[in-house]
């Protein structure tokens, strides 16, 4: 499963992780996708990963 939002297209990012000695080494971030069903313009649900970012932002315009 790739996690990338099939709304807004969010995918992982990267950075460092710090230790206390300060030495980096490379850090990633996955984004929190959730598989939900969707309903497309022509009325047909179909099912889709969407980060939880866009189902709260869907919950306020409903």
């Amino acid at each position: 499963m790739s996690r990338v939002c099939s709304i807004c297209g969010k995918g992982p990012m990267s950075g460092n992780k710090v230790s206390h000695s300060n030495r980096k080494t490379c850090k990633s971030w996955s984004v929190n996708v959730q598989r939900i069903n969707v309903v497309n313009d022509n009325g047909s649900v179909k099912k889709a990963y969407v980060c939880t970012r866009c189902i709260r932002t869907a919950k306020k315009q409903a």
